[in-house]
């Protein structure tokens, strides 16, 4: 054989399962059918009451068409059931991708993606659900002991694809308290980092999304022991979920989800407003 002969890169099991190129191929078809119709991104995402940034994101195949969005957007369109016709794959797609979390994330992530509401306190990184998939990249490409290359992608688009309970309808009741520190910390660089400043911005923007900063100049602090999350599953109690050195408990018991649900208001009550927080960020942007 001539030349040299190129390594094989081994495969994601989202590619393995067809999952990413059905995500790429209906980003394409939505994009031709946009095109078609006449309509900007803008016009598309107004028409079917979503962020322009996120028609970009599905026709660049690196944010996921949610069922929701497929029968929308397929009357929008005039797009005849071409969409609508991919709802079902697109269902059994998600389900597949939310099996591939590791064992330990199973439960969270089968709760998390069902849940009528869900609070995230972060005290070191940016919860997964807000990161982009550039600042995933450097947190899993340095963490230790390393991950290889397979792995690293995996996670990736897995952690993205969390990210559509953003587009679910009704929306869910969605707060996010994070310490200053996690958004001055420029992980992956200067870009890498105000490419999340802005991702979060964006988020934190939604009528559905209440967003605020924990700031440093507190003398007192009610809880110093790590991250949480607080989630309310349909037709149950509140539980709570935590994660420390690898370690990860999804709390049941309704004494214990108290005190972190106790925590968490009055973390948000000695934290800045969501206007207030909204402002410190695009001042950290040099927006103000």
């Amino acid at each position: 054989m001539s030349g040299k002969q190129q390594e094989a890169r081994p495969e994601k099991p989202s590619e393995a399962d067809g999952t990413a190129h059905l995500f790429k191929a209906l980003g394409k078809i939505i994009k031709v059918l946009r095109q078609n119709a006449g309509l900007s991104q803008a016009q598309l995402a107004a028409e079917t009451h979503c962020s322009e940034d996120l028609i970009s994101a599905m026709e660049r195949g690196v944010r996921v068409p949610q069922p929701d969005f497929l029968v929308r957007a397929d009357g929008v369109l005039e797009a005849g059931g071409v969409l609508t016709a991919a709802v079902e794959d697109m269902e059994r797609a998600l389900a597949r991708a939310r099996t591939r979390h590791p064992d330990w994330f199973q439960n969270f992530a089968k709760e998390e993606a069902r849940a009528l509401a869900a609070h995230y306190y972060a005290v070191q990184a940016v919860p997964g659900i807000l990161q982009t998939p550039a600042y995933a990249r450097t947190l899993f490409e340095h963490r230790r002991p390393m991950l290889d290359e397979a792995t690293i992608e995996t996670r990736i688009a897995d952690r993205i694809s969390r990210q559509a309970l953003f587009e679910r309808w009704p929306a869910p009741t969605l707060t996010f308290l994070l310490e200053a520190a996690v958004l001055l910390r420029p992980f992956g660089g200067p870009e890498i980092h105000r490419e999340q400043l802005r991702r979060i911005l964006e988020v934190g923007q939604r009528r559905t999304v209440e967003l605020q900063i924990l700031m440093l100049d507190k003398d007192d602090h009610p809880y110093l022991d790590g991250a949480f999350t607080l989630l309310t599953p349909p037709g149950r109690r509140e539980v709570a979920y935590t994660e420390i050195y690898g370690h990860a408990r999804l709390i049941t018991d309704p004494d214990e989800v108290r005190l972190y649900s106790e925590r968490y208001g009055i973390l948000r009550s000695q934290a800045l407003t969501k206007r207030e927080s909204l402002t410190w960020i695009e001042k950290l942007l040099g927006e103000r």
